[in-house]
């Protein structure tokens, strides 16, 4: 058997889950500590103001953010009919392993004293970068090892923390719901990392990629946490009280609207007027992403809701008609539509928040809007093709292709599953097929 589809992963994971673990601890142990909270306004050394909420006012907001990220994310990517285990557990290892990665890279460019002060922002902003991978990981969503997946989420977050660094502290961009530094980028570096993974055994589509009635049932409920916490999302590092509040409403406004575009253009673009499951999983939540950028800025309440309805539109079509053509055209499999849900709302939103800045809805430059926005997607590109060039690597342990949106390849599966799971290992012994 090609060493490509060895897939055994007894010791090439344990090894490489429990190394990253020993050396990201080693690093904590030299770098890390607690930060020294004041009773009356939070975080000592934060870089927001002391009238900024304390720890206790923040940590429900960051709880949220948490819900989404393991929760949400999780359970929004098990439409897939047997690949549900792999969706939620994975989902969970490559949000654990991030955040602590992320509190190192991002820490870095801000350490005090030669230390990285953990505080409730430097804890939200961790889970920030783990979304990054969280989307990108929807892009490869059943053609990758648990082994490819922690080797993405180490150099992701690397890159990823680099370009934040470069648009928040040099460029100084507005970006408070992080449409261009969180979705744009994290749906770019996926696409560029399905393209270089590039399968063309699945061009033709696969048995197993697509959904049954249950599967989408539980993928509704990710789309409902997300939907629900967004406004904690893309409020949470906002930097007063009043800007907190007006991301609040902002973001609860625009995916109130994007769910009635979604809905309208599901039904309108279907056969009979019946609506797609995959479209009101998916672009319902659009209005959070594209109003991300400027949903501390004063756009009006108007303002926040045509965005909204603008990202379920184009996100509704996206799924309907580009998917298709990036596919069958581009090489680029997505699994998940990321570039319909992050992707083109993340720039929609990075050009609500040029247009905002220039109409002084906030104040700001908007070449560094502009540069903000190619930076990211730019970054993303490069970032993710070199990543999957990495990935690609025989020794990885991809599945062959006809075990792709499996379980059974990575995972012990309930007895129900023995059958299928049988046939897959021992059935057709064709030259591709995995190990047992």
């Amino acid at each position: 058997m090609p060493s490509l589809y060895s897939t055994n992963m007894r010791l090439k994971f344990p090894v490489l889950a429990i190394s990253l673990e020993i050396l990201t601890i080693i690093l904590f142990g030299v770098f890390v500590t607690y930060d020294k909270i004041d009773a009356h306004h939070g975080p000592q050394n934060s870089s927001h103001s002391n009238e900024e909420p304390d720890f206790s006012a923040l940590y429900p907001v960051f709880q949220d953010v948490h819900v989404m990220i393991f929760i949400g994310f999780g359970f929004l990517m098990t439409f897939l009919k047997r690949y549900s285990f792999s969706s939620v557990g994975l989902n969970m290892l490559l949000a654990a392993f991030g955040l602590q990665w992320g509190m190192l890279m991002q820490g870095l460019w801000h350490m005090h004293h030669g230390k990285i002060q953990v505080n409730i922002y430097s804890m939200i902003n961790a889970d920030f970068s783990t979304a990054t991978v969280l989307i990108s990981f929807g892009a490869v969503l059943g053609k990758t090892s648990p082994v490819q997946l922690l080797i993405m989420t180490i150099l992701e977050i690397t890159i990823f923390a680099m370009n934040e660094h470069l648009v928040v502290e040099i460029l100084q961009a507005s970006d408070v719901g992080a449409s261009m530094v969180i979705h744009a980028f994290g749906a770019y570096f996926g696409l560029a990392v399905a393209r270089m993974l590039y399968r063309p055994g699945l061009s033709n589509g696969h048995e197993n990629d697509g959904s049954v009635y249950h599967s989408d049932l539980f993928a509704m409920i990710g789309t409902i946490f997300l939907w629900m916490f967004w406004p904690s999302f893309n409020s949470a590092i906002a930097e007063s009280p009043q800007e907190q509040y007006t991301a609040v409403v902002n973001t609860y406004l625009s995916l109130a609207a994007c769910v009635l575009s979604a809905y309208a253009i599901s039904s309108l673009v279907e056969k009979k007027g019946k609506l797609d499951m995959v479209h009101i999983q998916n672009a319902t939540l659009a209005g959070g992403v594209a109003v991300g950028t400027c949903a501390d800025m004063a756009i009006g309440p108007y303002g926040a809701m045509l965005i909204g309805l603008t990202a379920g539109i184009i996100s509704t079509v996206g799924f309907k008609f580009l998917t298709p053509v990036f596919s069958s055209k581009l090489g680029i499999q997505d699994t998940c539509g990321v570039h319909n849900l992050h992707g083109m709302p993340g720039i929609l939103g990075g050009i609500a928040g040029i247009i905002a800045v220039a109409l002084g809805a906030k104040s700001g430059n908007v070449v560094m809007q502009v540069a903000a926005l190619a930076s990211s997607v730019g970054i993303a590109i490069v970032g993710g093709a070199v990543t999957g060039l990495i990935m690609k690597l025989p020794f990885l342990g991809q599945p062959p292709d006809q075990n792709c949106f499996d379980d059974a390849v990575y995972w012990e599966v309930p007895e129900e599953e023995e059958e299928h799971e049988e046939n897959m290992t021992h059935g057709d012994h064709s030259k591709n097929k995995a190990e047992p």
